[in-house]
Protein backbone atom coordinates (compact mmCIF):
# COMPACT_ATOMS: atom_id res chain seq x y z
CA UNK A 1 0.00 0.00 0.00
CA UNK A 2 2.70 2.48 0.93
CA UNK A 3 5.84 3.31 -0.98
CA UNK A 4 6.23 5.13 -4.28
CA UNK A 5 6.04 2.84 -7.31
CA UNK A 6 6.45 5.28 -10.18
CA UNK A 7 7.15 8.94 -9.66
CA UNK A 8 5.21 11.45 -11.76
CA UNK A 9 7.14 14.63 -12.37
CA UNK A 10 4.69 16.73 -10.39
CA UNK A 11 5.25 15.27 -6.90
CA UNK A 12 8.30 14.45 -4.79
CA UNK A 13 7.96 11.91 -1.94
CA UNK A 14 9.56 12.03 1.46
CA UNK A 15 10.49 9.03 3.63
CA UNK A 16 7.91 6.64 5.03
CA UNK A 17 7.41 6.76 8.80
CA UNK A 18 5.24 4.91 11.30
CA UNK A 19 2.31 6.93 12.58
CA UNK A 20 0.59 5.52 15.69
CA UNK A 21 -2.82 7.13 16.26
CA UNK A 22 -5.99 6.61 18.31
CA UNK A 23 -7.41 4.92 15.20
CA UNK A 24 -4.56 2.44 14.78
CA UNK A 25 -1.07 2.31 13.28
CA UNK A 26 -0.42 3.79 9.86
CA UNK A 27 2.42 4.51 7.46
CA UNK A 28 2.72 8.23 6.69
CA UNK A 29 4.56 9.88 3.83
CA UNK A 30 4.82 13.55 2.87
CA UNK A 31 4.62 14.64 -0.76
CA UNK A 32 5.69 17.98 -2.20
CA UNK A 33 3.63 19.29 -5.09
CA UNK A 34 6.19 20.80 -7.47
CA UNK A 35 3.55 22.88 -9.25
CA UNK A 36 1.78 24.52 -6.28
CA UNK A 37 4.43 24.12 -3.60
CA UNK A 38 1.95 22.48 -1.21
CA UNK A 39 2.96 19.59 1.04
CA UNK A 40 0.44 16.74 1.17
CA UNK A 41 0.34 13.64 3.36
CA UNK A 42 -0.57 10.04 2.61
CA UNK A 43 -1.63 7.92 5.58
CA UNK A 44 -1.92 4.23 4.70
CA UNK A 45 -2.77 0.93 6.36
CA UNK A 46 -2.99 -2.67 5.10
CA UNK A 47 -6.30 -3.38 6.84
CA UNK A 48 -7.22 -6.00 9.40
CA UNK A 49 -9.20 -8.38 7.17
CA UNK A 50 -12.16 -8.58 4.79
CA UNK A 51 -15.34 -6.93 6.05
CA UNK A 52 -18.64 -7.58 4.33
CA UNK A 53 -20.11 -4.09 4.22
CA UNK A 54 -20.03 -1.15 1.83
CA UNK A 55 -16.57 0.00 2.86
CA UNK A 56 -14.98 -3.45 2.89
CA UNK A 57 -16.91 -5.10 0.08
CA UNK A 58 -15.17 -7.83 -1.84
CA UNK A 59 -14.64 -7.48 -5.56
CA UNK A 60 -16.84 -9.39 -8.01
CA UNK A 61 -15.84 -13.04 -8.03
CA UNK A 62 -14.57 -12.92 -4.43
CA UNK A 63 -11.18 -11.40 -5.26
CA UNK A 64 -9.62 -8.50 -3.42
CA UNK A 65 -11.49 -5.24 -3.62
CA UNK A 66 -9.86 -2.08 -4.93
CA UNK A 67 -8.17 -0.16 -2.08
CA UNK A 68 -10.26 2.35 -0.17
CA UNK A 69 -9.06 5.95 -0.63
CA UNK A 70 -10.20 9.16 1.01
CA UNK A 71 -9.14 12.47 -0.53
CA UNK A 72 -9.45 14.77 2.47
CA UNK A 73 -9.21 18.50 1.91
CA UNK A 74 -7.43 20.41 4.65
CA UNK A 75 -9.88 22.04 7.09
CA UNK A 76 -8.21 23.68 10.08
CA UNK A 77 -11.46 24.58 11.82
CA UNK A 78 -12.96 21.11 11.47
CA UNK A 79 -9.93 18.83 11.58
CA UNK A 80 -8.06 20.55 14.42
CA UNK A 81 -10.69 22.46 16.41
CA UNK A 82 -13.61 20.08 15.83
CA UNK A 83 -15.93 22.75 14.45
CA UNK A 84 -19.49 21.62 13.78
CA UNK A 85 -19.99 24.22 11.04
CA UNK A 86 -18.91 21.51 8.58
CA UNK A 87 -18.58 17.72 8.60
CA UNK A 88 -14.86 17.64 7.79
CA UNK A 89 -13.39 16.64 11.14
CA UNK A 90 -15.83 13.80 11.64
CA UNK A 91 -15.28 12.62 8.07
CA UNK A 92 -11.52 12.49 8.70
CA UNK A 93 -12.02 10.44 11.86
CA UNK A 94 -14.38 8.10 10.03
CA UNK A 95 -11.91 7.70 7.16
CA UNK A 96 -9.04 6.78 9.47
CA UNK A 97 -11.19 4.21 11.24
CA UNK A 98 -12.40 2.64 7.99
CA UNK A 99 -9.00 2.58 6.34
CA UNK A 100 -7.34 1.06 9.37
CA UNK A 101 -10.02 -1.65 9.27
CA UNK A 102 -10.31 -2.27 5.54
CA UNK A 103 -6.95 -1.08 4.19
CA UNK A 104 -6.22 1.85 1.93
CA UNK A 105 -5.03 5.44 2.11
CA UNK A 106 -6.17 8.78 3.43
CA UNK A 107 -4.64 11.46 1.25
CA UNK A 108 -4.60 14.71 3.25
CA UNK A 109 -4.55 17.56 0.74
CA UNK A 110 -3.14 20.83 2.01
CA UNK A 111 -3.91 24.08 0.24
CA UNK A 112 -7.56 23.00 -0.05
CA UNK A 113 -8.78 25.04 2.93
CA UNK A 114 -12.30 26.37 2.32
CA UNK A 115 -12.57 24.39 -0.95
CA UNK A 116 -9.41 26.12 -2.10
CA UNK A 117 -10.09 29.76 -1.14
CA UNK A 118 -7.88 29.78 1.97
CA UNK A 119 -8.49 30.20 5.69
CA UNK A 120 -9.03 33.97 5.82
CA UNK A 121 -11.48 33.89 2.93
CA UNK A 122 -13.28 30.92 4.46
CA UNK A 123 -13.89 32.94 7.61
CA UNK A 124 -15.07 35.87 5.49
CA UNK A 125 -17.51 33.47 3.86
CA UNK A 126 -18.60 32.29 7.32
CA UNK A 127 -19.42 35.90 8.22
CA UNK A 128 -21.62 36.17 5.13
CA UNK A 129 -23.29 32.88 6.04
CA UNK A 130 -24.08 34.27 9.49
CA UNK A 131 -25.78 37.16 7.68
CA UNK A 132 -27.95 34.73 5.69
CA UNK A 133 -25.97 33.54 2.65
CA UNK A 134 -25.38 29.85 2.03
CA UNK A 135 -21.93 28.39 1.38
CA UNK A 136 -22.26 28.80 -2.40
CA UNK A 137 -23.63 32.34 -2.36
CA UNK A 138 -21.05 33.46 0.21
CA UNK A 139 -18.14 32.50 -2.05
CA UNK A 140 -19.78 34.18 -5.03
CA UNK A 141 -20.43 37.37 -3.05
CA UNK A 142 -16.71 37.47 -2.30
CA UNK A 143 -15.92 37.08 -6.00
CA UNK A 144 -14.39 33.65 -5.38
CA UNK A 145 -14.96 30.23 -6.98
CA UNK A 146 -17.48 27.93 -5.34
CA UNK A 147 -14.85 25.18 -5.49
CA UNK A 148 -11.26 26.04 -6.46
CA UNK A 149 -9.68 22.69 -5.59
CA UNK A 150 -7.49 20.82 -8.08
CA UNK A 151 -6.80 17.09 -7.86
CA UNK A 152 -3.86 16.69 -10.26
CA UNK A 153 -1.35 16.32 -7.41
CA UNK A 154 -3.68 13.86 -5.66
CA UNK A 155 -3.83 11.73 -8.80
CA UNK A 156 -0.03 11.92 -9.18
CA UNK A 157 0.41 10.67 -5.60
CA UNK A 158 -2.06 7.83 -6.13
CA UNK A 159 -0.25 6.80 -9.30
CA UNK A 160 3.07 6.91 -7.45
CA UNK A 161 1.65 4.67 -4.71
CA UNK A 162 0.39 2.20 -7.31
CA UNK A 163 -3.23 3.06 -6.48
CA UNK A 164 -4.44 3.28 -10.06
CA UNK A 165 -7.81 1.63 -9.31
CA UNK A 166 -9.57 2.60 -6.10
CA UNK A 167 -12.82 2.76 -4.19
CA UNK A 168 -13.36 6.41 -3.33
CA UNK A 169 -14.62 7.27 0.16
CA UNK A 170 -16.62 10.39 -0.71
CA UNK A 171 -20.09 11.82 -1.23
CA UNK A 172 -18.84 14.14 -3.99
CA UNK A 173 -19.06 12.88 -7.59
CA UNK A 174 -16.85 15.77 -8.74
CA UNK A 175 -13.88 14.17 -6.96
CA UNK A 176 -14.48 10.93 -8.85
CA UNK A 177 -14.76 12.79 -12.15
CA UNK A 178 -11.55 14.76 -11.59
CA UNK A 179 -9.57 11.68 -10.57
CA UNK A 180 -10.80 9.81 -13.64
CA UNK A 181 -9.75 12.79 -15.76
CA UNK A 182 -6.20 12.28 -14.43
CA UNK A 183 -6.19 8.54 -15.11
CA UNK A 184 -7.36 7.04 -11.80
CA UNK A 185 -10.03 4.36 -12.20
CA UNK A 186 -12.76 4.70 -9.55
CA UNK A 187 -14.36 1.28 -9.17
CA UNK A 188 -16.95 2.48 -6.65
CA UNK A 189 -18.02 5.41 -4.52
CA UNK A 190 -18.28 4.54 -0.82
CA UNK A 191 -20.46 6.93 1.22
CA UNK A 192 -18.71 9.20 3.72
CA UNK A 193 -21.72 10.38 5.70
CA UNK A 194 -21.50 11.36 9.35
CA UNK A 195 -24.29 12.47 11.70
CA UNK A 196 -26.09 15.66 10.71
CA UNK A 197 -25.91 18.38 13.36
CA UNK A 198 -28.05 21.45 13.86
CA UNK A 199 -24.94 23.59 13.32
CA UNK A 200 -24.19 22.15 9.87
CA UNK A 201 -27.58 21.05 8.52
CA UNK A 202 -28.02 24.02 6.20
CA UNK A 203 -24.44 23.68 4.97
CA UNK A 204 -25.02 20.00 4.15
CA UNK A 205 -28.37 20.76 2.50
CA UNK A 206 -26.62 23.27 0.28
CA UNK A 207 -23.94 20.74 -0.67
CA UNK A 208 -26.68 18.25 -1.54
CA UNK A 209 -28.95 20.62 -3.45
CA UNK A 210 -26.48 22.97 -5.12
CA UNK A 211 -23.25 20.94 -5.37
CA UNK A 212 -24.63 17.44 -6.13
CA UNK A 213 -23.22 15.74 -3.04
CA UNK A 214 -24.82 12.36 -2.37
CA UNK A 215 -26.25 12.88 1.12
CA UNK A 216 -29.11 10.71 2.39
CA UNK A 217 -29.36 11.56 6.10
CA UNK A 218 -30.83 15.03 5.60
CA UNK A 219 -34.47 16.00 5.61
CA UNK A 220 -35.92 15.81 2.11
CA UNK A 221 -36.81 19.46 1.49
CA UNK A 222 -34.43 21.37 -0.81
CA UNK A 223 -32.61 24.45 0.40
CA UNK A 224 -34.49 27.66 -0.28
CA UNK A 225 -32.32 29.71 -2.64
CA UNK A 226 -34.00 33.08 -2.13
Amino acid sequence: MSGAQNLPAGVVPGPEVHLPTPYGNFIAQAWTDQRAGAEHLSVSAPGTGIQHDAAGAEADGGGPAAPLVRLHSECLTGDVFGSYRCDCGEQLEQALELIHLHGGTVLYLRGHEGRGIGLANKLRAYALQEAGADTVDANEQLGLPVDARDYEAAADILHALGLNRIRLLSNNPAKRNRLQHYGISVAAMVPSEVPVRAENERYLQTKRDRMDHRLTRLRTQPVHQG
